[in-house]
């Protein structure tokens, strides 16, 4: 007769019982293994996270300017939707850029020039992409403040390693009448 190793109930259940790892022993029959796996399957459902709404709360001045943006945002997509039949690649995306510019330039000028909005408007604007940070960033450098766009500063996008032709001011410029490709601004230099 064999003997079974005798064990103190009592003793078991007073020590704590150590948290099931993250994968179950290979002793185990198959039908345990199964089992362990719904389990755990099963505890990640009763954590679930907490649902998120998209309920974004407005500061204080938002109606004032809200009509004037929405009203920009109508004609970025009317831009958007417009058909592009005959123009080249770069120029159906001018009016973008143009309406980008806009809207970045009209909350420049509330918060910097009017001071007519809070900095916390102005952050949430920012932050909510009614506007655009790097190119408003950039209007406030002397030099830069009648920019049109990014692209146009950046040598990588541009012959020789340069800036945009619609950089150099008027005065120096060969030719009288210039378009850039990438925004079709006519000249933003700040000596113009």
């Amino acid at each position: 007769m064999r003997k079974t190793p005798s064990i103190r109930v009592s003793s078991l259940s007073s020590k704590k019982k150590p948290k099931s790892t993250s994968t179950p022993p290979t002793c185990l029959p198959s039908l345990l293994r199964r089992a362990f796996f719904f389990l755990r399957r099963r505890r990640r459902v009763e954590r679930m996270p907490k649902v998120k709404t998209n309920r974004v709360k407005y500061p204080n001045g938002w109606e004032l300017i809200e009509p004037t943006l929405r009203e920009l945002e109508g004609k970025m997509r009317e831009a958007e939707n417009d058909p592009h039949d005959g123009k080249r690649k770069c120029e159906t995306l001018w009016p973008i850029f143009k309406i980008a510019h806009q809207k970045s330039r009209y909350i420049f000028d509330l918060y910097i020039r009017r001071k007519e909005i809070s900095k916390e408007l102005y952050e949430f604007c920012l932050d909510q992409g009614y506007a655009d940070r790097n190119l408003i960033a950039k209007w406030k450098k002397s030099g830069y403040e009648r920019l049109c766009c990014l692209r146009c500063i950046q040598p990588r996008d541009h012959n020789f390693a340069t800036t945009c032709v619609c950089r150099v001011p008027k005065h120096l410029r060969e030719e009288k009448v210039i378009e850039c490709v990438h925004c079709g601004c006519r000249g933003c230099a700040s000596g113009d």
